[in-house]
């Protein structure tokens, strides 16, 4: 078939390696899509003989070894994409020479070494992908003068050094997160008026944030955390299509107030770990109706959790620990429409499409948060939807836990640990059917705890430590494989599995001691009153036989009260004589 044009075996199950005759015998072709299959080896360095080449798919197979060299003469290539292999060594200088490409993806491999300079010459690029690889050193500047770029992802490598300029008009998304850059915020960032995706997390950027970087108007993703910015943000009123807003571990200050009113179609807000201050505004749910996740844990708020938190009717998760908040848990929240029901949604959508050869390609961005899960941190990634929770430890509210909590049967984790909550665990927590995880320790609760609890079948991480609770431990499904005493901890009223403390008759009260308890008891008693009577012999025979005139003095005083007694008895009785 030396006439083949176009050939495209994708999405099978294909084996073996990539024949290299076929390039040899078809020099015709200008389509070889094999992406999605189960092909081993490398890549032959035969591929050279398809001049005419324009479209190599060969990505989400096992090839592994070196991207060949003469990969550079298929001069007419536009799409190249090679990403979700296992290929290793560096990028070849020779893709300098494919002056066409339009579409660069080599993520998702092992590949190493540096970025080559020669990729300046690819001035028609609109899109490079190079995430997750092991990618080290300074970007090179010449990279600013990919003057089509859209698209631009470096994450997760080893780079270092200054954030590339990228003074780039119609970029829409830059990704750069998970590397070793250093710096300032790079202010080239504030000028590409189609920026709608910016992620420069997990970096080692400082200084303060520009204003520029919140009156671009098309942005709606943006993720800085875990830097070391500093200083107030100065969100404006052009931030309107703002979706995402990730600031997470940082030391940033200022009121959360400022960045809320502005960004009306807010689904995601992390500001945990950070330094601002101030209240939670009372008019969130009116200005951000859509916010979907509220996360500012770490942070140094103070004041009531306001009731109106209620009129986010798409909240699932709600993180508001580590800070200063005083009050009771509103009982409103039991109204988080979100929280109601089980998610089977996978990610929360965050799209960008942009143009590849005159054809609109759509990017998903996926969204990620830490959650303080089960006592650990965890990043949740491309899963968010499917997380359901609330957690407001370590505050200082106080009163009761609201009965109508229970109504939230979609929560997976519920926190309300190391406050000053007292009264009852509610009695319908048995509700919560799909609840993962429950801590409620270092508190004031008190009573028993509610054999609803053992319908929490999904439960595998509880917490009751430091209460005042009392009676016998629940049983049954999921509570029995929670053998860990110290979950119970702390609450001497508390008895049964997996406590060593017996409960008697089974009833809900303390549970009598044993018998070894009872043998020590009154052999401690007797041991108290052996010491009493010593004591006490001591205390008056020391003094009579050691000091004479202590002696001569008591018993001159012993002989005044006989005289007294003698006296007394006889005129008490005069009838008695002798």
């Amino acid at each position: 078939m030396r006439e083949m044009r176009a050939f495209d075996v994708s999405g099978n199950k294909l084996t073996g390696k990539i024949p290299p005759e076929l390039f040899m015998e078809w020099p015709e072709i200008t389509e070889f899509h094999v992406q999605k299959n189960f092909l081993m080896g490398g890549i032959p360095p035969e591929i050279s003989n398809a001049t005419k080449l324009q479209s190599l798919l060969l990505y989400r197979n096992s090839l592994s070894g070196q991207i060949p060299v003469e990969i550079g003469k298929l001069k007419n290539l536009q799409l190249l994409i090679l990403a979700w292999n296992s290929l290793t060594g560096p990028i070849p200088h020779t893709v300098g020479n494919l002056t066409r490409l339009v579409l660069l993806g080599l993520f998702f491999n092992n590949l190493s070494g540096r970025i080559p300079r020669e990729i300046s010459n690819l001035t028609a690029l609109e899109s490079l992908d190079l995430d997750t690889n092991r990618l080290d050193g300074e970007v090179p500047e010449v990279i600013s003068s990919l003057q089509s770029l859209q698209y631009l992802d470096l994450s997760s490598n080893r780079l270092s050094g200054m954030v590339p300029y990228l003074g780039i008009r119609k970029l829409h998304a830059i990704s750069v997160e998970n590397n070793r850059f250093t710096g300032e915020f790079p202010l080239a960032f504030c000028q590409p008026d189609s920026l709608e995706i910016l992620d420069l997390s997990n970096n080692q950027l400082h200084g303060e944030l520009p204003t520029c970087l919140w009156s671009l108007q098309n942005l709606r993703f943006v993720d800085l955390s875990s830097n070391a910015f500093s200083g107030n943000i100065k969100i404006s009123s052009k931030s309107s299509f703002l979706e995402s807003v990730h600031l997470a571990s940082n030391n940033l200050m200022g009121e959360i107030a400022l960045i809320l009113k502005r960004c009306r179609r807010l689904t995601i807000l992390d500001l945990g770990e950070n330094n601002f201050s101030g209240t939670i505004p009372s008019w969130i749910g009116a200005s951000n109706p859509l916010l979907r996740v509220l996360r500012l844990r770490s942070n140094m708020l103070y004041g009531n959790i306001p009731w109106q938190l209620s009129h986010l009717s798409s909240l699932q998760l709600l993180d508001l620990a580590d800070n200063n908040l005083v009050g009771s848990i509103p009982t409103s929240l039991a109204n988080l429409t979100a929280m109601m029901h089980l998610k089977t949604e996978l990610n929360i959508p965050l799209e960008v499409s942009y143009h590849v050869l005159g054809r609109f390609v759509s990017y998903s961005y996926t969204e990620r948060i830490n959650i303080n899960w089960k006592n650990q941190y965890h990043t949740f990634e491309g899963t968010i939807a499917l997380m359901t929770g609330i957690d407001l430890s370590s505050n200082y509210l106080s009163g009761e836990i609201p009965l109508e909590l229970a109504n939230l049967e979609g929560l997976r984790f519920l926190n309300f640990s190391r406050n000053n909550l007292s009264g009852s665990i509610p009695k319908d927590i048995g509700n919560l059917k799909i609840l993962e995880s429950l801590d409620l320790s270092w508190n004031e609760l008190s009573g028993s705890i509610p054999s609803s609890i053992s319908k929490l079948i999904s439960l595998n991480s509880l917490n009751m430590s430091n209460n005042k609770l009392s009676g016998e431990i629940p049983t049954g499904f999921q509570l029995q494989t929670l053998a860990e005493p110290s979950i119970y901890s702390n609450n001497l009223g508390l008895c049964g599995f997996p406590l060593n403390t017996a409960c008697l008759d089974g009833s809900n009260s303390t549970p009598p001691p044993s018998s070894q308890s009872k043998e020590l008891e009154a052999l401690s008693w007797y041991y108290s009153v052996l010491t009493g009577l010593t004591f006490g012999f001591w205390l008056w025979s020391g003094p009579l036989l050691l000091f004479e005139p202590w002696r001569v003095a008591i018993f001159r005083c012993i002989d005044h009260i006989q005289d007294r007694a003698v006296l007394f008895f006889f005129f008490c009785h005069p009838l008695i004589t002798v």
